[in-house]
């Protein structure tokens, strides 16, 4: 499977470059929180004209999919045995056949509603996909082959998560999947796409949501990397697709071990879907939409252009490391990633060993384990589905963790950034190997003591950074990959974020505690601490990993059928 963007096939010259760059470090500047001043946002939450969450393409065909029990029965599980959590980091599973089922099975375990929540006259929704604010500025759409009791040709679908369902928006009657291999794609591939509605996410949060939007994207990445390996199936980005292929094509498709991508058929091909009979309408999300002009203005500069040459192999299946497989409940990839739930609050009291912390850092590394192996290429799960390598790296607080020193302590997810790091960072930082620490985790101690203040100062004050286990902030190489790949890498940076934060979501579940991601934080104290002067490394997504206080006001309601209000 894969995904891409962007709006021409001509590159950009130097000139058009830099000025696209300059206009992604002015929105990230722009919308920097810090001590004195927060990023523009509206003020007020506007409720009469709050976006509807669910899209709907009135009159499109909408077909019900199949449901899936979160537990099995006994039997169901000894035949699933293979299928625990942990086990799906180690190997995929016999891949499944492309069918009604199995896609039914792909969106219930990666995109569908996961509960409804009640309190008081108030109801939501939640997702298996996680979203900042649980506004869900995400949309997906399935391009895909003949598929029986789906539809009797190729075609492009909408997916309704209230609904769980598919509405059919075209037909695609040539065949266009009926020789996959001219494209350099296996024939039983099919292609997932995203989009992403600004206007969700900017009626709460103002001109910082063009940040949040790029993070739920990364966290749907992950999602549904983690329920495609479920059934066997392998994901990849299609990054050498731009922004006007996607328009047409809206590509994630599934490229198997050592085939090498042709873009420039694939997008022969894409340009006639602009020609295919869409049906439906898309349905109205608020009676009035507020134009927040410097997200529109930066989401146009950093569109992907066609990337012809550009090769999309897979690298094969790499298992991510172990030292403390009794850390995981025994739980199957169903229940942790349609059972995972945002913390809203932590105890601030209970510990985790260190060797669980360390077993969660280990599956948070791109490469996996392999003896001599520096860590930077995507080969584990889900890291694998992203194009490039590791950008992003982790500055961790730790508070509660036996056995292990409290403090400042660094992750390197791409070790040829090692040596500058220690460079940009702190003089006085020891760089040390933890006690305990396995020989292919890069993990550091940077600085001894209690950072519990600290990392709820830095998280604008929230007490959830710093009542958990460990908190982190997710430290991307940035101007230098601007710089070096051009523009469009500014969302994709958040993207790599996104999978990493949902893997810090899946594992905190996994090992028996919770999760939650942190969009409010102040950027450049982050960097203060740290000793990062300038932009070559910049702070852009936060995480905190602890026990959860659970909020017996709310009551939980199974995710379908759900209650019959759109909420």
């Amino acid at each position: 499977m894969s995904l891409s963007s962007s709006s021409s096939t001509i590159p950009d010259n130097n000139e058009q470059q830099t000025s696209k760059i300059n206009q992604v470090l002015q929105y990230h500047k722009q919308t920097k929180h810090n001590f004195t001043q927060y990023a523009r946002s509206p003020g007020r939450l506007d409720w009469a004209n709050q976006p509807d969450p669910f899209r709907r393409y009135i009159s499109s065909p909408l077909i019900p999919l199949q449901h899936f029990p979160i537990t099995d029965s006994e039997e169901e599980q000894r035949k699933r045995l293979n299928l625990s959590y942990f086990s799906l980091f180690n190997s995929l599973p016999a891949s499944k056949p492309i069918s009604f089922s199995s896609i039914s099975q792909f969106l219930y375990d990666s995109l569908a509603l996961s509960a409804w929540k009640t309190a008081g006259f108030s109801t939501w929704s939640l997702r298996v996909n996680p979203s900042s604010g649980n506004l869900h500025p995400t949309e997906a759409y399935i391009i895909a082959p003949t598929i029986g009791s789906l539809s009797n040709f190729d075609f492009v679908a909408h997916y309704a998560p209230k609904e769980h369902g598919l509405e059919i928006r075209a037909e695609i009657k040539d065949g266009f999947f009926r020789d996959c291999s001219k494209f350099g794609l296996p024939d039983d591939c099919f292609f997932v796409g995203f989009s992403s509605i600004f206007w969700r996410e900017a009626w709460k949060y103002g001109e910082r949501a063009f940040r949040y939007c790029n993070h739920d994207v990364g966290h749907a990445i992950a999602s549904v990397a983690m329920a495609a390996a479920e059934l066997g199936w392998d994901v990849k980005l299609l990054d050498g697709l731009g922004f006007s292929e996607l328009e047409n094509l809206m590509g994630v498709g599934d490229v198997r071990e050592g085939r090498s991508v042709d873009y420039a058929k694939l997008s022969e091909a894409a340009k006639e879907f602009s020609r295919l009979e869409w049906k439906g309408k898309a349905n109205m999300l608020s009676k009035e939409h507020i134009v927040w002009d410097v997200i529109y203005k930066t989401s146009e500069v950093v569109k992907k252009p066609l990337s012809v040459g550009e090769c999309s192999r897979i690298e094969s299946f790499q298992s991510s490391g172990v030292c403390s497989e009794s850390s995981y409940k025994d739980l199957t990839v169903r229940e942790v990633i349609r059972k995972r739930r945002s913390a809203v609050d932590m105890d601030g009291v209970t510990e985790i060993h260190r060797d669980t912390f360390y077993q969660i850092l280990l599956h948070c590394l791109p490469s996996g384990s392999r003896s001599g192996v520096k860590q930077g290429k995507p080969l584990a799960l889900p890291f694998r589905a992203l194009s490039w390598d590791s950008e992003v790296h982790a500055a961790l607080f730790v508070h509660r963790v036996s056995g292990l020193r409290k403090g400042l302590y660094f992750l390197v997810r791409n070790e040829d950034h090692f040596d500058d790091l220690k460079k940009v960072m702190k003089p006085e930082f020891t760089w040390n190997k933890p006690d305990g620490c396995p020989d292919d985790l890069p993990l550091y101690e940077l600085a001894l003591g209690d950072c519990k203040e600290l990392s709820k100062r830095l998280s604008c004050h929230q007490d959830i950074a710093s009542d958990g286990n460990f908190s982190l902030g997710m430290i991307a190489h940035f101007e230098p990959s601007l710089r070096e790949k051009g523009a469009w890498m500014y969302p994709r940076l958040f993207w790599e974020t996104g999978v990493l934060g949902q893997v810090l979501y899946l594992e905190a579940h996994a090992v028996g505690i919770s999760a939650t991601g942190i969009g409010c934080f102040f950027d450049d104290p982050v960097h203060e601490v740290l000793g990062l002067k300038g932009s070559d490394y910049q702070s852009l997504y936060h995480f905190t990993v602890g026990t959860p206080v659970l909020d017996k006001r709310i009551m939980s309601l199974p995710a379908y059928p759900g209650p019959e209000i759109d909420a």
